[in-house]
């Protein structure tokens, strides 16, 4: 890439040929379909993409559900912000682009049952659809739900993925996320990175074998765009290219656009952020009427010790618990600066319920505590903030 910072390469990567196209800002394609020199340079074409190759410089473009420029360029760039290395050669990554982070969960579970190998252990706390979507067992999956030191114990010769998040949703427990991949050669791990970014962590640099994002949250950063990514080897990307083909949950041109021009500024915002996030949640850890905050960059929840080691940050994610349901329900209807609403990773600040919302579809032994509330920290004055909660909890 030639980018020797993170910081630059968000800048820059997926950009490459503009100079060449005589423009400045990315262009945006919104063909749905392309014409064709030749009846022969379609059937190649369209022979290649079902066989899940990438398109090569030059190839006949065919069909958008096959490839799309805009979404390409996107793709290249989030590829090198996840395979990224400081010091060293990148991980070989290819990145695919969905309509919805659910949608790209969905085509990774998809891949291993195809592959014959439907069994998944999975670490719970998880967001609540994949949660939700892993149990019901829709997809073909046979899951079983363990804790860390119960994964090893968990495989079977029918294990296709071990799935995690780390930071968890919606506590913020953190996985080693090297360790669980050591575990057994054939068996990948999934990791969803959408809170920590590849801003903070880099899963495939210790060895996950596909990171998925919901890029609606950090990436496009401005709650204006829906879409998800699955980042994995060259070799596993072919396997899955086909199956987004033929599914049809490709993301479309101009919120790949967004995207792209959300990750330029991606760095910036996730390290204020946290910078805000680190205020708010030591304060609230110094309030005798909070049960509890969950939070990694407090002491105590870190454990493992991967703060430094595996994750560059605690990130801006906050969940704090007021001990009642009653007691949530009233903090989010007095609060006036931070928005009450579900999803993160935008420039506000949202404030949501899990039990009732983002987790009300998980199994009862799974439901986050009734006076657990999840807090995404945006780029309001951290001293604003606090005086926000303070007058609600007050």
């Amino acid at each position: 890439m030639g980018y020797e910072t993170f910081t630059t390469r968000a800048v820059h990567a997926g950009r490459a040929d503009l100079t060449d196209l005589g423009v400045h800002t990315m262009p945006i394609d919104l063909s749905t379909t392309n014409p064709l020199s030749s009846i022969e340079a379609g059937r190649d074409a369209y022979d290649a993409y079902a066989a899940g190759e990438p398109r090569a410089d030059g190839a006949t473009a065919l069909y958008r559900r096959a490839w799309n420029p805009t979404v390409a360029r996107f793709e290249e760039a989030i590829a090198s912000l996840e395979s990224y290395v400081a010091e060293g050669d990148d991980v070989p990554a290819e990145a695919l682009a969905f309509a919805s982070g659910m949608a790209a969960i969905t085509a990774v579970l998809l891949s291993r049952v195809a592959a014959g190998r439907p069994h998944v252990v999975a670490l719970r706390p998880l967001y609540g659809g994949t949660d939700a979507l892993l149990a019901s067992g829709v997809l073909g999956t046979d899951v079983v739900f363990v804790d860390a030191a119960e994964v090893a114990g968990a495989i079977t010769d029918r294990t296709g993925l071990i799935v995690l998040e780390s930071p968890s949703n919606p506590t913020l427990e953190l996985r080693d996320i090297a360790a669980l991949a050591a575990l057994d050669p054939d068996v990948p791990v999934m990791v969803d990175n959408t809170f920590a970014t590849p801003v903070l962590q880099r899963p495939l640099t210790v060895g996950a074998g596909y990171v998925v994002h919901s890029a609606t949250k950090y990436i496009g950063g401005h709650g204006d765009a829906m879409g998800g990514v699955v980042i994995t080897s060259p070799d596993r990307a072919r396997e899955l290219r086909p199956l987004r083909t033929v599914t049809g949950g490709v993301l479309d041109p101009f919120s790949a656009y967004l995207f792209h021009r959300g990750l330029a500024t991606l760095p910036i915002r996730l390290r204020a952020q946290q910078a805000s996030a680190g205020q708010v949640a030591e304060w609230l850890a110094a309030r005798e009427d909070i049960a509890r905050v969950f939070y990694p960059g407090l002491p105590g929840n870190d454990p493992l010790h991967l703060l430094g080691r595996q994750m560059a940050g605690p990130g801006a994610m906050i969940a704090f618990d007021v001990s009642t349901f009653a007691r949530a329900e009233d903090l989010c209807s007095r609060l006036t600066v931070i928005t009450h609403a579900v999803s993160l990773g935008g420039v506000d600040t949202l404030i949501e319920h899990p039990a009732a919302l983002t987790h009300r579809v998980v199994a009862d032994d799974a439901q986050p505590a009734e006076g657990v509330l999840r807090i995404s920290v945006g780029l309001e004055d951290p001293a604003d903030l606090i005086a926000d909660l303070a007058q609600a909890l007050d």
